[in-house]
């Protein structure tokens, strides 16, 4: 396995349309696309509920690596925020990855998360489960009647420390699981 600690934007767009090219995940005939935002929140203003836009919060395992003094450590609860809409033909996602503050240095600066491409994939098949779901009502087929974001497979990582998580820290974590 990978321990790839990198953020890899095009990891996630490739992968993205390998689901809906290759294997025809989103075979509705409409037009998708991945972005990024580094600033959205899980926050709907109602103007924007209005406009469709709905919110998907997955957690994630992935690797990150210090930018100051290149320490790496693994997290099995790394946020990955989706928001997705679709409007007419044209449906789009707009992702961000949450990060994860060193603890060794201390300093404030949150390092964005590496992944594997089985992780990215598990994120994505996810979210286009809740996309079939919400935006073509599809009945949802691994849907247990609990809506919460699971994380994927359950990794032993230390604990997480919520003081060192940019997603905790706006009151986005999945933690409570």
């Amino acid at each position: 396995m990978s321990r790839s600690t990198e953020w890899l934007p095009s990891l996630w767009i490739d992968t993205f349309d390998e689901l809906l090219n290759d294997d025809n995940e989103l075979d509705y005939g409409d037009q998708w696309s991945l972005n990024f935002n580094y600033t959205q929140t899980d926050q709907v203003t109602k103007e924007e509920r209005k406009r469709g836009w709905k919110v998907y919060c997955h957690c994630a395992y992935g690797n990150f690596q210090c930018g100051s003094c290149d320490k790496t450590w693994p997290s099995a609860r790394v946020i990955v925020l989706f928001r997705y809409r679709l409007r007419g033909d044209r449906g789009t996602v707009i992702m961000r990855p949450f990060g994860q503050a060193c603890r060794r240095c201390q300093d404030d600066e949150f390092d964005l998360p590496g992944f594997s491409k089985k992780e990215v994939e598990e994120a994505l098949l996810r979210l286009i489960r809740k996309i079939r779901k919400n935006c073509y009502g599809d009945e949802d087929d691994e849907d247990d009647g609990s809506d919460s974001s699971a994380c994927s497979t359950k990794v032993y990582t230390k604990p997480h420390e919520a003081t060192l998580c940019q997603a905790c820290i706006m009151g986005i974590c999945c933690q409570d699981d």
